[in-house]
């Protein structure tokens, strides 16, 4: 947990190859992994890429959505808007402040947005996707002494494993 006491945790769908996406879109179709990022993911805030946002076409409901964007001038009906992960997470601040307790702040992507998450993510609750597709896009490399494995649950397309920070200090 951070200092202000929220949660971050990044959700995301990662091929064996680290592939999480290919040409703007995800390269496979798991409705039942779909299913396991809105189960995660309804109720508490979402941080998403500007790009991952707009491939969506629309807010995600049940979700309080920020979307990260160097552009100044962007904004979209129904979602916050911030210029780095930080300056998210403070807005992530507010918007959970009153709201009951176990509220999280969840990364949804895309890679730049996870990897510039990673620092500050308490957990992971990554879906290991069986393929090696080809892909454009990649999840940050985080695996080592900085994180350990929670959790590990076989579905029958995938398997959803859990990772939490390993100990207290920053970096990825």
């Amino acid at each position: 947990m951070t200092p202000a006491g929220r949660k971050v945790t990044m959700v995301a769908a990662v091929a064996e190859n680290g592939v999480i996406g290919a040409d703007a879109d995800i390269p496979w179709h798991l409705p039942a992994d779909f299913a396991h990022f809105k189960a995660t993911t309804t109720g508490h805030v979402l941080v998403l890429g500007r790009t991952t946002h707009e491939g969506i076409g629309r807010p995600l409901p049940g979700r309080t959505t920020i979307v990260l964007t160097r552009d100044p001038d962007w904004s979209a009906e129904g979602v916050e808007v911030a210029g780095s992960v930080p300056a998210a997470l403070e807005l992530a601040d507010r918007l959970l402040d009153g709201l009951p307790a176990g509220r999280q702040v969840m990364i949804g992507g895309g890679a730049k947005v996870y990897e510039a998450a990673l620092p500050y993510a308490d957990e992971q609750v990554i879906s290991e996707i069986p393929l090696s597709p080809a892909g454009d896009t990649h999840y940050p490399e985080f695996r080592g002494n900085r994180w350990r494995e929670v959790s590990r649950e076989p579905r029958d397309d995938f398997t959803i494993v859990t990772w939490e920070r390993a100990f207290a200090c920053g970096g990825s």
